[in-house]
């Protein structure tokens, strides 16, 4: 999910059980991890975010995180943001807020599965390689993110043909030299739910991180139930550090659910050690206007309270990121 990408729309709301208790613990591992250049903390999880700014400028994009980490008391160790295919993965934002010490996520739309593998599209991947040669730091790559959406099925053609993509891509940012990026794989929740993700995976050879966006959108439950057919797949899975690319609960649920709703994710996090990332979606997308498309929290002060006690101001969501890069490429 995200403004320039965005789901198809949804059914009107429903109440799930949300039944409360203890959280299941189910992707128990440990470690160690192969999670490429940005390695998980050592302990506890990092915490992230896209934060939609009230205008899509690089000093609108600056203003709002500022103004979000101002409202929950902490800097983000990650700064998920959106590219399209065609378009440059950095900017002077960009530069910002890695130059602090904050690790990027670029989630990047990429294209057509049988065009991109058919090479149509091989001298773009080159200059987005090369890009990321150039800036040097270790970023989080996460490649055409929620791929088993049923609307982008027309696009991704197949599980197979997604992999072959992913391993086309992966194989020119390598022969490009750029590798300084943990590639991370991230489909839906409802397609754990569903049973029709597993078959996007690419294989614990070419994936870094494992990843699933969340929402309660349009039904009401507990994250840890909404989660459990994905951290099952990542028990099974046990040296690929678990990120949240996407969490959120909808405005139509009320600030009582609501808050519930983020303590409850919170305690699922912790029950899962082999979760090491976490990202919030704080926005309201322009073109999912109804409550259940709704995910901001810094409006309601209440919701956000229970943000803040329950994940930003945990200690378990202290870690900044720890990638090591060597010396940094300085672009020519």
């Amino acid at each position: 999910m995200s403004t320039k990408d965005t789901p198809a729309p949804r059914p009107s709301p429903t109440s799930g059980p949300a039944t409360p208790g203890a959280p299941p613990a189910i992707a128990t591992s440990d470690g160690p991890f192969a999670a490429g250049p940005v390695a998980p903390p050592k302990q506890g999880s990092y915490l992230g975010a896209w934060v939609r700014p009230e205008h899509l400028t690089e000093s609108g994009r600056l203003t709002a995180m500022s103004a979000w980490e101002k409202s929950v008391g902490r800097k983000m160790a990650i700064v998920n943001t959106y590219r399209r295919f065609d378009e440059n993965f950095f900017n002077a934002s960009d530069e910002q807020f890695a130059a602090r010490g904050t690790t990027l996520m670029l989630s990047w739309a990429g294209g057509d599965t049988r065009l991109v593998t058919m090479g149509r599209y091989d001298e773009l991947i080159r200059e987005r390689a090369r890009e990321l040669k150039a800036f040097g730091r270790p970023v989080l790559l996460r490649y055409r993110w929620e791929m088993d959406r049923p609307n982008l099925r027309a696009q991704m053609w197949s599980g197979e043909d997604y992999v072959a993509a992913w391993r086309h891509v992966r194989g020119i940012f390598t022969a490009e030299g750029a590798t300084n990026a943990s590639w991370v794989w991230c489909p839906t929740a409802e397609g754990f739910l569903g049973g029709y993700a597993a078959p996007f995976y690419p294989g614990d050879d070419l994936v870094d991180w494992n990843c699933v966006d969340v929402y309660a959108g349009s039904t009401y439950d507990t994250i840890g139930a909404l989660m459990r057919p994905f951290l099952e797949f990542c028990a099974q899975h046990p040296a690929k550090p678990v990120m949240v690319g996407e969490f959120g609960v909808a405005r139509v649920w009320g600030t009582g659910q609501r808050a519930a709703w983020l303590r409850d994710a919170s305690a699922t996090f912790k029950a899962n050690p082999q979760i090491r990332a976490v990202m919030y979606f704080e926005s309201d997308p322009t073109d999912n206007k109804g409550p259940t498309q709704q995910f901001q929290v810094s409006d309601d002060p209440a919701v956000l309270g229970a943000f803040r006690t329950s994940i930003a101001q945990d200690p378990h969501y202290t870690p900044m990121t720890a990638a090591k890069s060597g010396a940094r490429n300085r672009r020519k």
